[in-house]
């Protein structure tokens, strides 16, 4: 018996969120804990799946701050190291007039891309059913070799490995080199959940099933997740390709965390059926309550301490 159900290793930042207009007329913005990696961890803690992080935060008022949401949301932070010599990443996070965003890093360097694979538990790791990362562990070499190593051990210790991509192109140095460490992600993983402008971004291709058709060639990827926004998701499964409509919602005010919250329902259903025994009825399931949850999260501010409940996503699910 394993003693997590999912170790991820990656960012853990804060995404500074508009929250308003000041009297002076300046925005007013919100210090929301971030991260993608630590919002799938969240959200797989509210549907009762026990976690880890693996990650570097500064031993500043941001780092400390982080540590304790983790720990509050029951997130294992042994993972977790402290740096006093770095600063915490910073985001901040504007929402476009078409409901996309963009963000603003502040991190040359921050702390997350200064982890050493000497830092690296890999008792975590193989302790661990499956292993969740990303490629914004990949833009440095240093933490890049960090995120080879728990990639390695994650893979001799028989967890599946699940891969988001989360590509942020003004945090690289060239578009080559993001889709270069995508390619590694692509290779090493056993569930890839991919967004649709990130498929077409790497495959080069000017619609989805091109673009899926293309990837699958090229790698043998077991449970491919396309998350589509306001057009819903779709599952690769095998022979299958399943798809959900959304939960579109009048209320929605950030998307943040939207993916990232889809992701960890459809990390847990994996965890519940593993991942050879999913059929079709099974990813319609998933796809419908990953879809709801991500709905309910773009009504709230923020994403890792105000993830749903498994009751709120029945809930709304039951209304449609």
């Amino acid at each position: 018996m394993k003693k997590f159900d999912v170790v991820a290793l990656g960012e853990l930042l804060i995404d500074f969120t508009q929250y308003g207009i000041s009297t002076q007329g300046n925005a007013v913005y919100e210090a929301n804990p971030g991260g993608a990696p630590c919002n799938v961890l969240s959200m797989l803690n509210n549907l009762g799946r026990k976690t880890a992080f693996i990650g570097k935060v500064g031993c500043d008022m941001f780092g400390k701050h982080l540590k304790t949401v983790l720990e509050e949301v029951g997130i294992d932070t042994s993972g977790l190291v402290m740096d006093y010599d770095v600063r915490t990443t910073l985001a901040f996070v504007e929402t476009l007039p078409d409901g996309d965003r963009d963000f603003s890093f502040y991190r040359n360097p921050g702390a997350d891309m200064m982890l050493d694979k000497e830092e690296v538990k890999e008792e975590l790791i193989r302790n661990a059913k499956l292993f969740h990362f990303g490629t914004l562990s990949m833009t440095h070499e240093k933490v890049y070799t960090a995120t080879k190593k728990a990639v390695a051990a994650a893979k001799e210790s028989g967890a599946v490995c699940s891969f988001d991509p989360n590509i942020r192109l003004p945090l690289w140095e060239s578009e080559e080199k993001a889709k270069q460490c995508a390619a590694y992600g692509f290779e090493h993983c056993d569930i890839l959940k991919i967004a649709d402008n990130e498929l077409l971004w790497f495959t080069g291709e000017k619609s989805l099933d091109a673009g899926i058709k293309k990837l699958r060639e090229q790698y043998c990827i077991p449970l491919v997740l396309l998350s589509m926004g306001r057009d819903g998701s779709r599952a690769y499964y095998k022979d299958l390709c399943v798809t959900a409509t959304p939960f579109l919602r009048e209320n929605t005010t950030d998307t943040t965390g939207a993916g990232d919250t889809f992701c960890a329902c459809c990390l847990s259903y994996v965890l519940q059926y593993g991942i050879d025994g999913l059929d079709q009825e099974k990813l319609k399931e998933m796809l419908r309550f990953g879809n709801a949850a991500a709905s309910i999260i773009t009504t709230r501010k923020g994403a890792l301490r105000v993830m749903p409940t498994k009751e709120e996503v029945e809930t709304l699910i039951g209304k449609f």
